[in-house]
């Protein structure tokens, strides 16, 4: 995808229901990334919010069990990932023991992302991530 110099944001939207999968979310995502360069440039980040929206979309289809919308936006600053679901219950971190197989999604986000929120909306919540990438190297 050749980019536009005076392009200041873009962003892609995707609507995903409990049988795509998360695995969809995934692929789209990281296609997404790839076309912004990050794979070549930042792929140790692109893991990173492959996991985040792993995380995020199936607290979605989890907690709300419905369809889940996944919208990205790139700002040149920061790539924004937001999950909207149709429950208007925030998220919660929850303490899981060692043997738990679940709960422990929200930690991962915080750990990954280098900010996130939870945000009540007219018809659900949002849930977003912001993922800034590396600053490219300067010629030495």
């Amino acid at each position: 995808m050749a980019q536009d110099p005076s392009l200041r944001a873009v962003g892609w939207a995707r609507s995903l229901p409990l049988s795509s999968g998360v695995k969809a979310a995934r692929d789209w995502t990281r296609a997404h990334l790839a076309d912004l360069g990050w794979e070549r440039r930042a792929p140790d980040l692109v893991d990173s919010v492959v996991l985040a929206v792993s995380e995020l979309v199936t607290n979605a289809h989890l907690h709300a069990g419905s369809t889940a919308q996944l919208i990205l936006t790139w700002d040149e600053e920061c790539l924004h990932v937001t999950v909207h679901d149709p429950s208007s219950r925030l998220p919660e971190r929850r303490g899981a023991s060692d043997s738990a197989v679940g709960g422990r999604g929200l930690f991962l986000v915080d750990a990954l992302a280098d900010r996130w929120q939870a945000r009540r909306c007219p018809h659900g919540k949002d849930v977003t991530a912001c993922f800034r990438p590396p600053k490219p190297a300067r010629p030495s």
